[in-house]
């Protein structure tokens, strides 16, 4: 069966991006809204909630997805308003400094909380529904590079991203004969507004140096890989982590020397 553009099409299809009002997740909503599905954005904050889906014209349900109780009820709002759900993106998270020696027990379900928990959630929610009507589904988990490299201070932020990888690969398992399909994306440092308030100089000059694409990524670049997971185009691919990172995974350390250009692993 020859492919064709429009199996890239989402044209008809309900999707929910959580913690879309900012950042990547606000990215990968514009992406889908684009490529013709119908977007709920479920977000914390009520503002940008409201702001990305009046951008999108999409639905904007500010709704806490650590809870599931607010995903069952932004789940029902969203279907009777948009119907089935059938693409999924897992987004929301986030994450603090939390240096192993000094992380309480309170500081780790927090981290759990806003980065494993919610996945388990959604997922189930949506998986559930779609297996009632006999739907086949795409769920995307948003998980980061730092779920497969060490995370000096993040330890447990890191646990939870990796944790999403591995939920990504037995879920894709056990709902493969369902028809749904679930995947990852991993991204490394990916230009948003979070990060440029962290970043400290020139984005591309400092912070990119260990990519060996040597430059950050953008929320376009994410939405990308997203919206063809979300596809047709990608019908038989399942279990799979891509990393959206500019090659850093593969890479294992390895970077361009800033001044030299030469292959460098360690210090420069």
């Amino acid at each position: 069966m020859a492919i064709a553009p429009s199996d890239i099409l989402l044209t008809g299809r309900v999707a929910v991006v959580t913690g879309g009002g900012a950042g990547i997740g606000r990215g990968i909503a514009q992406g889908l809204a684009a490529f013709g599905a119908s977007v709920a954005i479920w977000e914390r904050d009520p503002d940008t909630c409201m702001q990305a889906a009046d951008d999108i014209g999409g639905l904007g349900l500010p709704a806490d997805v650590r809870d599931a109780a607010a995903v069952d009820a932004a789940l029902e709002r969203t279907e009777r308003e948009l119907g089935t759900v059938s693409i999924l993106v897992n987004n929301a998270g986030g994450t603090f400094n939390s240096p192993l020696l000094e992380t309480s027990e309170n500081g780790w379900d927090a981290l759990y909380r806003s980065n494993l928990r919610h996945v388990l959630l959604c997922t189930q929610r949506v998986a559930r529904r779609l297996v009632e009507a006999g739907q086949p589904g795409s769920v995307i988990n948003v998980t980061s590079i730092e779920g497969s490299r060490a995370a000096p201070g993040y330890a447990a932020y890191a646990a939870a991203k990796a944790g999403v990888v591995n939920y990504t690969k037995t879920s894709s398992f056990e709902l493969a004969p369902h028809g749904i399909r679930v995947n990852a994306l991993a991204p490394d440092l990916t230009m948003t507004e979070g990060l440029q308030r962290l970043a400290i100089g020139d984005l591309d000059g400092g912070l990119a140096d260990g990519i060996p694409m040597r430059r950050v990524g953008h929320v376009d670049e994410i939405a990308s890989a997203a919206v063809f997971l979300a596809s047709d185009m990608a019908g038989y691919i399942t279990g799979q982590t891509i990393h959206v990172d500019g090659g850093t995974e593969a890479a294992g350390g390895w970077y361009f020397h800033p001044d030299t250009g030469t292959p460098t692993l360690g210090p420069a």
